[in-house]
C-alpha cells in the first residue's frame, strides 16, 4: 500500500470544510492514488478501471466548476497535489 501524503493536510480541515470543493479534489486525488497503486499489481481488474475513470471524471468536473468560480483557489490546488493544468474549451 503506498503511503498516504495527504493525510496531514486533510486532518488539519475543520469538519465544517469537509464539503469544500479542495476538501473533495484531496480525497478523490487519495482514492486515484490508491487505485493506481492497485491496478498496477492487478492489471485485469477493470471494475477497479472503471471506479477509477468515474472518480477522474467526478475530479475534473470539480476542478473545471473551482476554475470558473475562483481562479486563484484553483492555481494553489493544482499546484499543491500537482496535478496538471486541463484544457479549457
Amino acid at each position: 500500500m503506498v503511503k498516504n501524503s495527504f493525510i496531514p493536510v486533510i486532518s488539519q480541515e475543520k469538519e465544517e470544510n469537509r464539503g469544500s470543493v479542495e476538501f473533495q479534489v484531496f480525497s478523490f486525488t487519495n482514492k486515484i492514488q490508491r487505485l493506481t497503486s492497485h491496478l498496477e499489481l492487478h492489471k485485469k481488474d477493470y471494475l477497479s478501471q472503471r471506479g477509477l475513470r468515474k472518480i477522474l471524471g467526478k475530479r475534473q468536473r470539480l476542478l473545471a466548476y473551482l476554475s470558473k468560480k475562483n481562479r486563484v483557489r484553483y492555481k494553489e490546488l493544482i499546484s499543491q497535489l500537482g496535478i496538471r493544468e486541463t484544457k479549457t474549451r
